[in-house]
């Protein structure tokens, strides 16, 4: 059994709860490594390291800490194979996942380094002779990292790079399914000569280990990834202190594709973005809305290239790995019993896969519902699984109805020829991405933000980056 501590003030440390958190394999169930567990004590004394490394930290030049963010960078590239084979028994995606999710993290880091010549500010015209008015950009001090279990390695560069290369220092909360690769890239900061407190990491159950570190009054900046309900109870603890708050929460993205489309192209993205990390990613096609003259067609097409997603060890690159939690499993089987009793009809999946090798652990096998409704279960909650439901709409005017009427507002996808009906979404879809004839890509240099309940704030690009300073005025009279 593996055992793997948290790190406070550049040191291992056991946690004074006195407790620890099992860590199972998704593929088989089986327990396979144990992390401590920290108390509110562990909590404070985290941030207030952070908040006594940050000053010193914050007097580096932007350059400098850049050069840290590359060490830290070139450490994970010298190590790739292993958390490559470590997010594989921790989260349960395929090695191939794994190995682009290490490259992803170090694209991510590598961005936020690159932004150190980019840190901006702005001068303004005063109104009297002999001023000067501008606003410079400064830190908010400490900030909290709060990741989910889907990316546990890339969910952590992608705020801690940010954070860094703008003088703040970060305490990173992983998810309780998947704390060990937020151990190991701790052990690879400190390895890199990341200077003691920068970045800390505790361990905990969120409703306990995160609401302490989100109501700290020293934290002054919050970045969530995970569900609506948690990021209510993120903003709710931190109105108190009233923190800073980045908070990318649960999608629920359309898949319309119109009779103008190009069905076999379609066809092929909307499969890879439902199956993909088991349909564990915030961005994925959680419905399709097809357009009726086309409907037969593409369900035919979808049907064999669904058939063809094979789960199997995730260790050897089989097509789909399982659900990374037991409790991810329960929801879905409810939600597919919920929609049969609603009138959808399970075509291809809808149950734990045959054979042994399925008999334990998180599987679920590939699944497709057709003559789903829109007030299905399916069509209308989060799915964050590998269920794909099948929605017919008469036209455009349909399906935008269907996708703007829900809570959600993450991403949506749009296939169609038609340039008008491009701009028409452009202007009147609720979301905050839209992927026009493109299937799931995220690139760096973007932007990731979600409308509605699906988040406050974002991730990536220049604008997420400018997400992690505050302003600050000056009128200098000269």
């Amino acid at each position: 059994m593996n055992y793997y501590r948290c790190f406070i003030d550049g040191e291992w440390t056991d946690g004074s709860a006195n407790k620890r958190l099992p860590v199972e394999d998704p593929a088989t169930g089986e327990s396979w490594a144990e992390v401590a567990v920290c108390s509110t004590d562990d909590v404070a004394r985290a941030i207030e390291t952070a908040a006594a490394a940050q000053k010193k930290w914050a007097a580096l030049t932007p350059l400098a800490r850049a050069d840290h963010i590359y060490r830290i960078c070139a450490a994970l590239a010298d190590e790739k194979d292993h958390f490559a084979r470590l997010l594989v028994r921790e989260q349960g995606k395929t090695l191939t996942e794994a190995e682009f999710e290490v490259d992803d993290t170090i694209r991510y880091m590598t961005y936020a380094a690159e932004a150190a010549r980019r840190i901006t500010g702005e001068i303004l015209p005063a109104d009297a002779p002999g001023e000067q008015l501008y606003i410079y950009r400064a830190p908010y001090g400490v900030t909290i990292g709060l990741c989910a279990y889907n990316y546990p390695l890339a969910l952590i560069g992608r705020k801690v790079g940010p954070a860094l290369v703008t003088g703040n220092t970060m305490v990173i909360k992983p998810h309780e399914a998947t704390p060990v690769t937020a151990s190991e890239f701790c052990r690879i900061c400190e390895k890199a000569g990341l200077p003691r407190g920068v970045v800390n990491m505790v361990n905990g159950v969120g409703t306990e280990v995160g609401a302490a570190l989100v109501s700290h009054p020293l934290t002054r900046m919050v970045t969530l990834t995970g569900s609506i309900r948690a990021g209510q109870g993120v903003a709710a603890a931190a109105s108190k202190n009233l923190a800073a708050l980045s908070l990318e929460l649960g999608g629920k993205a359309p898949f319309i594709v119109l009779k103008d489309a190009d069905i076999d192209a379609a066809v092929e993205a909307a499969a890879i973005a439902r199956y993909a990390n088991c349909g564990q990613v915030c961005i994925c096609a959680e419905s399709v809305l097809v357009e009726d003259a086309i409907a037969d067609e593409f369900t035919d097409k979808l049907m064999k290239r669904v058939g063809q997603v094979r789960p199997g060890n995730p260790m050897t690159n089989a097509g789909m790995g399982p659900l990374t939690t037991p409790g991810a499993l329960s929801r879905v089987e409810d939600m597919v019993a919920r929609s049969v009793a609603e009138g959808g009809e399970v075509v291809i999946g809808g149950s734990r896969p045959q054979g042994a090798a399925f008999e334990r652990g998180n599987w679920y096998a590939p699944t497709l519902v057709l003559n789903a409704a829109p007030h299905n279960t399916l069509v209308q909650e989060e799915i964050f699984g590998p269920v794909l439901p099948v929605v017919r709409v008469g036209g455009w005017d349909e399906a935008l109805t269907v996708a703007n009427d829900q809570p959600f507002g993450l991403s949506a996808y749009l296939w169609t020829r038609d340039a008008g009906i491009y701009m028409d979404a452009v202007n009147r879809m609720e979301t905050g991405t839209i992927f026009l004839n493109k299937g799931i890509v995220g690139y760096v240099q973007a932007y990731h933000n979600g409308h509605k309940l699906s988040g406050l704030g974002g991730e990536d690009g220049t604008h997420g980056l400018e997400g992690y300073m505050q302003k600050r005025t000056v009128y200098m009279k000269y």
